[in-house]
């Protein structure tokens, strides 16, 4: 492949950006300096489109040689092209990706909304919606609560164990064994309650029977005094990449009621994987594979 040389001979260009001052020095000492100028050439080529090296070196306010080793680096994860005939860069498919999952996410709350509401207003109880992050931990992103002065609430952000809540446990059961014990194997079965599934045994038990019914249920396995119920959202591929729920007091979630508030749930799940084209899971097959 023949990619551009920076030319040695070429004089030292003055900087784009003054020099830092001593306060700026030390508000900035939490960034890392390459990640921050390569993530700088990633929205300078979004915005153009494509660049020579010249040129994005100019802008980033850079030395070619600098510019250059940047531009191979994010080459190298497919985050930038090269193109030979025209000797200029350009955004690459994984920053396509990146971007795209950001929209997903997005479009997936969005969708859900309605649905969440819908699903609050049927059961009476708060509706979650939430997604499983590389660190083993669920991921709130959105909920519609409902009117009980008494109820379960979980802020844009907040962050769960999988093994003692009901979407990361819907989640889980939908991973393969292997992929379950990597998860577990960094965070380990801490204890919250004495309900919380501590061993691996009770843990995939669980999983197996949430797999084959189709919703998870958290019984007092993180709070005490709180139940929930949930069910996998998935994707065009089939892949769970996401879960909703609803929550609230023990008291609430009798009995007699989880059958139907985990049908309901199952239901909402099916509604949403729809909405965004996702593909639902054969639960009458998994239903036979287990018989």
């Amino acid at each position: 492949m023949n990619l551009p040389n920076p030319d040695p001979e070429q004089p030292r260009r003055k900087r784009g950006r003054p020099r830092l001052q001593p306060t700026e020095r030390k508000e900035n000492t939490s960034t890392v300096q390459a990640l921050e100028r390569g993530l700088l050439v990633l929205q300078l080529l979004s915005k153009s489109g494509s660049a020579s090296l010249a040129d994005l070196s100019l802008q980033v306010g850079l030395p070619a040689s600098t510019a250059y080793r940047l531009l191979m680096t994010l080459q190298k994860r497919e985050f930038v092209n090269f193109d030979e005939t025209t000797q200029e860069w350009s955004v690459g498919v994984e920053a396509f990706t990146v971007g795209n999952s950001y929209f997903n996410r997005a479009n997936l709350a969005e969708a859900s909304r309605s649905v969440m509401r819908q699903l609050m207003l049927d059961t009476g109880e708060t509706a979650n919606l939430a997604i499983l992050t590389g660190a083993g931990k669920v991921t709130f992103l959105t909920q519609m609560e409902c009117t009980h002065p008494i109820r379960a609430f979980h802020l844009p952000g907040t962050r769960s164990p999988a093994h003692s809540s009901g979407i990361g446990k819907a989640l889980l059961a939908e991973l393969s064994r292997q992929k379950i014990e990597d998860i577990l194997q960094k965070t380990g079965l801490p204890e919250f309650t004495a309900k919380t599934l501590t061993t691996p045994k009770a843990l995939f038990s669980d999983l197996t029977t949430t797999y084959i019914r189709g919703w998870a249920f958290d019984d007092e396995e993180r709070h005490t005094g709180m139940r929930c119920i949930a069910a996998a959202i998935h994707d065009t591929r089939g892949d769970a990449i996401a879960g909703i729920s609803i929550s609230g007091p023990t008291a609430r979630f009798a009995e007699d009621t989880l059958a139907l508030f985990g049908a309901r749930v199952k239901s909402a799940a099916v509604e949403v994987t729809r909405m965004i084209g996702g593909v639902v899971p054969d639960y009458e097959q998994r239903h036979k594979d287990d018989s």
